[in-house]
């Protein structure tokens, strides 16, 4: 009886990695300060959150920086096999899949404020009575620029900035397509150009929406303290912001990358996983462009 020796392909196992708990005090020190800063901030008090926010940005730096590095090392250093590339892959679109559900979360409390909660406190159903006697004069429409306690704001248009920033994300969208074809066929000179375009479109979005926040608070009254209305305009805006924010960092990370000759048509997964990434956030915009912006 003969006998065959199989080699089975070996799967690498990544050491322990301090790096997750360290971005999960970094996310900790940043939403603590955040809010805090927030609230001073509008109240125009004297505090210390915006130390903490600090201290959460600069621990986030140092997660980044040590994580991204180690999965280079272990790229570079040839670890990784055809198996592990699939689950890397896998876990990229579970992870793509639950921001998919964190956005949508925020858009049911939008919908659920449109839909339900302001039509109820200008007395749809069987509450007109009791929205006529608490709230008598309430106009339930959206956005709502006036709350049944009397707070007044304006709506930010969806013409000028946010028209912009719109048709910035959606070129930076194709420029990244054209970099990712040119790492396909091998033109690194189309690779560098096209990626450093998107940079460039990323980072001035994320100019604009700081300057169209600026506007809002400074012209038209529209702040956090603005009802509900407020909240969800932040709230989404924002928090897309952060996102574009991340983006932006993973494809500079990518650009050092492909600078140092990383990369090739069969090894790329860290650039495909960042250009997933900011198809995804850039479709987000997209849908966020046309429910609170325009509608």
């Amino acid at each position: 009886m003969s006998t065959e020796n199989h080699n089975p392909q070996k799967y690498y196992v990544p050491d322990q990695s301090i790096w997750p708990l360290v971005g999960a005090i970094a996310l900790g020190l940043i939403a603590f300060g955040a809010g805090h800063y927030t609230i001073e901030w509008s109240k125009q008090e004297a505090g210390f959150g915006h130390y903490f926010l600090g201290a959460g940005l600069l621990v986030m730096v140092v997660m980044l920086v040590g994580w991204f590095g180690d999965q280079i090392r272990e790229s570079r250093a040839g670890l990784y096999n055809e198996q592990l590339g699939r689950s890397y892959k896998q876990g990229m679109s579970w992870f793509i899949f639950s921001e998919v559900m964190f956005f949508m979360a925020f858009f049911g409390a939008l919908f659920y404020a449109r839909m339900i909660a302001v039509p109820w406190l200008g007395g749809a159903g069987n509450n007109e009575m009791t929205g006529q006697i608490l709230w008598p004069g309430f106009e339930a429409i959206w956005p709502l620029t006036t709350t049944p306690d009397g707070t007044t704001t304006q709506s930010m248009g969806w013409l000028g900035l946010p028209l912009i920033n719109t048709v910035i994300l959606v070129i930076s969208s194709v420029t990244l397509h054209f970099a990712h074809v040119g790492l396909e066929e091998g033109k690194r000179q189309k690779l560098k150009l096209w990626l450093v375009i998107t940079i460039v479109l990323g980072l001035i979005f994320l100019g604009l929406q700081g300057y169209e926040y600026v506007h809002a608070y400074r012209d038209l009254g529209l702040t956090l303290d603005s009802g509900i209305y407020g909240n969800t305009f932040f709230m989404l805006t924002g928090f897309h912001g952060l996102h574009v924010t991340l983006g932006a960092i993973m494809m500079i990370v990518m650009a050092g990358r492909v600078f140092a000759g990383h990369f090739t048509k069969d090894d790329q997964f860290a650039f495909q996983a960042t250009a997933w990434y900011w198809h995804f956030v850039d479709v987000v915009w997209l849908v966020l462009f046309v429910f609170v912006y325009v509608l």
